[in-house]
């Protein structure tokens, strides 16, 4: 095979990565429960978080691209049953943040004396990178993109792979600059306008979970209607 078209194959394979991992990551509509869930941290110990988070997804989106479709066979777990259960988490993460009272300035200062390393590592896998940014939704579209790197000729899987990696890599970075300055984009909008932002966010969040449940459901429930049908053709044709 000539070299242009596995560089035809490299950047296509790039291209569809990025178009299908970054909307699911969706990382400025997460900026503002960034900021809610880390309130009262420094700007250290957030850029810190930022950068741990992103590296957790990029780990998380690679290993459910290469390896998602043999771990879920192993432990026989479908998408739906994911989507069900991320959901769940997403709803119980959003629900916190709709009801949580807003917190003094008093209070945030203090919290952000005592913001140790420890929070900052506590927090940097559950909630912030899943179920908030790399939930049920970037793992089904990381596993779809896995999906089509599998090619009968080596040279072009392989292709397919290495472009695929470095746009993992670029949208994990664009969630890191999302979040690392989060607080300057929203500080022109006052703490009024961001409070109000934060708590659009969370309700577009918990609204998320919703859709993310009841798409779960609706497969498992279509997926169990199809089964009852073919029991109960082959119980009457054959």
């Amino acid at each position: 095979m000539d070299a242009s078209s596995l560089f035809f194959d490299f950047s296509r394979s790039f291209l569809f990565t990025i178009a299908t991992l970054l909307p699911m990551l969706n990382p400025p509509a997460a900026a503002p429960i960034f900021l809610t869930l880390t309130e009262g941290a420094s700007s250290t110990a957030r850029s810190r978080l930022s950068k741990k988070v992103a590296i957790n997804i990029f780990i998380m989106l690679t290993v459910a691209m290469v390896a998602g479709h043999v771990v879920l066979n192993f432990f026989g777990i479908s998408l739906p049953i994911i989507r069900i259960g991320g959901g769940l988490l997403v709803i119980a993460t959003a629900w916190r943040l709709v009801s949580a009272s807003d917190f003094d300035a008093e209070q945030a200062q203090d919290m952000a004396e005592s913001y140790s390393w420890e929070q900052v590592r506590s927090k940097a896998f559950y909630p912030l990178t899943f179920p908030m940014l790399c939930g049920p939704g970037s793992l089904s579209a990381a596993l779809t993109v896995g999906a089509t790197l599998h090619d009968s000729s080596a040279a072009v899987g392989a292709t397919k792979l290495a472009g695929a990696i470095p746009a993992v890599a670029v949208a994990c970075f664009i969630v890191y600059l999302c979040l690392r300055f989060a607080s300057q984009f929203l500080y022109r909008l006052g703490s009024n306008g961001t409070a109000v932002v934060m708590r659009l966010s969370a309700f577009i969040l918990l609204c998320l979970g919703v859709q993310i449940v009841w798409d779960g459901l609706s497969e498992l429930t279509i997926s169990l209607l199809v089964e009852a049908a073919a029991r109960v053709a082959s119980y009457y044709f054959f």
